[in-house]
């Protein structure tokens, strides 16, 4: 889980053209999306090629000229050859077509909802926002398809797409304001339930494990724990045993919200998510398997909800909370 850091669809980890992997079942062909670039200067006098060619690497060099030569790239609104000299302040645009979509929930349920704010019930499958092959097949397009108004909902934070439970949407400046503030400092209470591998944890345990980013070749980068990341703290309480099966409930509370935290830390003490395939002991991506499909941030298939979230109101300042129960296997 991470605070929210992006609400743009024109985020870079959504421009790959690769397609859906043969674990994710195929959705609705969208309406394709135009990327946006405005030229700073860091890329004065680099050509157009250049510049999609080393800042978008998911995509071949090859491929990047075939869409200049075609038209779907152009400069200020205007087609230009692939070694057209950029200036500061020209804006990059990047047409792509429609793709299908992988598959994805459709629905999530309303919690609660007022002129401020929304909070709704995510499923499991469903990322809160666009990324990857996703960019309709998103919580927030399903929610501002339903509370459209003057102010379009935001999301002020968001939970992985493999993981269910609450989410916050703010429906006004002034919400967002509030509750952005309120999660950067730390006052608002997020508790989940996760099943982990293995038995034999405290009764209480604190991790205290920094969380950073570390090289990952499936995907450039990916979050993980390592010694020169970010202060990030969980704190887990043993709900129950399965020795049968070697697993354990636990209740975690996280103080921070680090991207993929929960994930991380409870894989970093050597209890990994039932079903996680890419974080293992220690806290740190599984090793990569030639001839086999790399596990990737956004798979599904762990056991991870959002139960309980309390803040204070953005508008009368009184505390909230919200509750939303576990599927079955979190109980």
């Amino acid at each position: 889980m991470t605070e929210l850091e992006a609400s743009s669809a024109a985020r870079h980890d959504q421009r790959d053209d690769h397609p859906p992997t043969s674990d994710e079942s195929e959705g609705f062909v969208n309406n394709g999306f135009r990327y946006s670039d405005e030229v700073g200067l860091d890329a004065v006098g680099e050509s157009v090629l250049e510049f999609y060619a080393t800042r978008y690497t998911h995509s071949t060099r090859a491929q990047w000229l075939e869409r200049i030569a075609s038209g779907a790239v152009q400069l200020d609104g205007q087609r230009v050859p692939c070694d057209t000299v950029l200036r500061a302040g020209q804006v990059l645009t990047y047409d792509r077509a429609p793709w299908v979509e992988p598959d994805a929930p459709t629905t999530f349920g309303v919690i609660y909802a007022d002129d401020q704010i929304v909070a709704v019930y995510k499923p499991a499958g469903l990322p809160v926002l666009p990324g990857g092959q996703h960019l309709d097949s998103t919580l927030l397009a399903l929610v501002r398809a339903r509370f459209a108004g003057d102010a379009p909902p935001s999301p002020v934070h968001r939970i992985g797409r493999g993981t269910s439970g609450i989410v916050v949407f703010a429906r006004t400046p002034h919400a967002r304001r509030e509750l952005t503030r309120a999660f950067a400092r730390r006052r608002v209470t997020k508790l989940y339930r996760a099943l982990v591998r293995g038995t034999g944890l405290p009764r209480e345990q604190v991790i205290d494990l920094p969380i950073g980013r570390v090289p990952y070749p499936p995907t450039g980068h990916l979050s993980a724990a390592t010694a020169d990341g970010a202060p990030a703290k969980s704190v887990c309480v043993l709900l129950r045993e399965d020795r049968e099966h070697s697993q354990s409930l636990l209740e975690v509370r996280i103080v921070t919200g680090r991207t993929q935290q929960i994930r991380i830390h409870t894989a970093a003490i050597g209890h990994p998510l039932v079903g996680d395939r890419l974080y293992t002991a220690g806290g740190r991506p599984a090793a990569l398997v030639a001839g086999t499909r790399p596990p990737l941030p956004g798979d599904c298939g762990y056991l991870l909800h959002a139960t309980h979230l309390a803040f204070a109101h953005p508008a009368s300042g009184e505390r909230i909370a919200f509750d939303c129960a576990p599927p079955p296997l979190l109980r």
